[in-house]
């Protein structure tokens, strides 16, 4: 079986060490990989928005099926371009994708479909937007409408602060045509999480639930990152609260899309906000998480190969998703200045550690992910934000946070960051 794995990151290094554990004898391909990644598949050069490319690659290699990472290549509509060539795919249509690639889209469609969501405006001007949030209450949350790489939002807790947020994105267009439109929203006070599901089209299943970290230093302050780390299970989860979810807000949201003519495939990420048991819907991805993803999958025990078949052929109903009884940890060791500015370039070393999955697999507790590296005359390089996902998982919490930590104290890299807090502020208080 020849086996396509769309994205450079440690989320798609995670998904393809799944499918060499699930299917072993599998042919595994990637576009455009990493360091990491190219010592357990062939890596492609093809960017991961070259989607005419990436369908051409497909159909020449006779591709059985394809995987994709990222949320770009979704929004550009890769799954509509696979599906018109005959091709398997794995992930949501370029419509049902507005529900990340699109803010002011995921929001009306809440609104429209009485799903709680903080209130909010949209805003093209600077000026509209400043007349606006002069007059608001703050804390308020600022985001750019379009993809921006998790770095997007801010919570600006003055008018000040709101003004140089909106100068940032509708002025000096940092985020570009991802921000010509802006979404001031409602602060809203509370625990925030995040829930990941699979559907096929009809019925869905839940993801093990995981916790990230999204600033970029310890006690969750700094700037807003594409994550820092996280930990599954999420330990603020709890089976009544997962029920709630589920009955307020997944299956709501999935009834809404179906009755709107959308067959929503692939995964659905909420992004949640609970407040005096009330559940508010932030944000969706419509694909996995990263780093969340990492944390999730080392504790899959069913075949994610026959996971993603099953959503492409609307049989997921039969499917058994398990996960592992136990915990897991992912440590993001980053560049420093992520994600502002950072260098890249540097060589990795190791120390004996086990540079990626393919060192490390006769440990089946413990696995490097790469995010930001390549390969070049049999050393790696920094070539990243955020570079190494230095994964554990096990029954003593203590025991896995120690084997990621002691792990990053012994790789090195010029400029190497990462938090301190990672598990240890909820698990080891």
């Amino acid at each position: 079986m020849k086996i396509l794995v769309v994205g450079s990151g440690g989320r798609e290094h995670a998904i393809i060490s799944a499918i060499v554990r699930s299917k072993p004898d599998a042919e595994i391909y990637c576009a455009p990989g990493n360091g990491g990644i190219s010592d357990i598949a062939r890596t492609v050069p093809i960017k991961q928005d070259d989607i005419g490319g990436l369908a051409g690659f497909a159909k020449s290699e006779k591709i059985n099926l394809t995987v994709v990472g990222p949320e770009l290549p979704l929004s550009l509509g890769i799954v509509d371009e696979f599906n018109a060539n005959g091709l398997r795919i794995f992930g949501p249509d370029r419509s049902s994708s507005l529900l990340e690639s699109s803010k002011q889209y995921a929001k009306a469609f809440l609104q429209r479909n009485g799903i709680k969501t903080a209130g909010y405006r949209s805003f093209t001007s600077f000026d509209a937007a400043m007349g606006f949030v002069e007059n608001k209450p703050h804390p308020a949350v600022i985001k750019a409408n379009g993809l921006a790489a998790g770095k997007g939002v801010f919570i600006s807790k003055s008018i000040a602060e709101s003004k140089k947020y909106l100068d940032l994105i509708l002025n000096k267009k940092i985020f570009g045509e991802a921000g010509e439109t802006v979404i001031v929203e409602d602060y809203i006070n509370g625990i925030e999480l995040s829930y990941m599901i699979v559907t096929d089209g009809n019925v869905y299943k839940s993801l093990a639930t995981t916790m990230d970290y999204k600033k970029a230093h310890d006690g969750d302050k700094g700037e807003n990152t594409g994550g820092m780390g996280s930990i599954s299970p999420h330990p603020l989860i709890s089976r009544d609260l997962e029920e709630s979810i589920k009955r307020t807000v997944i299956d709501p949201v999935l009834n809404s899309l179906k009755k709107e003519g959308t067959v929503y495939k692939g995964v659905l990420y909420a992004g949640l906000m609970i407040k005096d048991n009330d559940i508010y819907v932030l944000e969706f991805n419509v694909r996995f998480g990263d780093p969340e993803t990492q944390s999730i999958l080392i504790r899959l025990k069913s075949n994610i190969v026959e996971l993603f078949e099953s959503c492409i052929d609307g049989k997921l109903d039969a499917y058994d998703l398990e996960f592992e009884e136990n915990n897991s940890i992912c440590l993001v060791m980053a560049s420093s200045g992520y994600p502002s500015n950072y260098e890249t370039g540097y060589e990795i070393d190791f120390d004996g550690v086990g540079s990626s999955t393919a060192d490390i697999y006769n440990d089946k507790n413990f696995f490097i992910f790469h995010a930001g590296t390549k390969k070049k005359d049999g050393k790696y390089w920094t070539a990243g934000g955020r570079v190494l996902n230095l994964c554990a998982k096990g029954s003593n919490i203590p025991h896995i946070i120690n084997t990621v930590y002691n792990a990053a104290e012994k790789i090195h890299f010029k400029n190497a960051y990462f938090r301190n807090d990672i598990g240890r502020n909820v698990w080891m208080p």
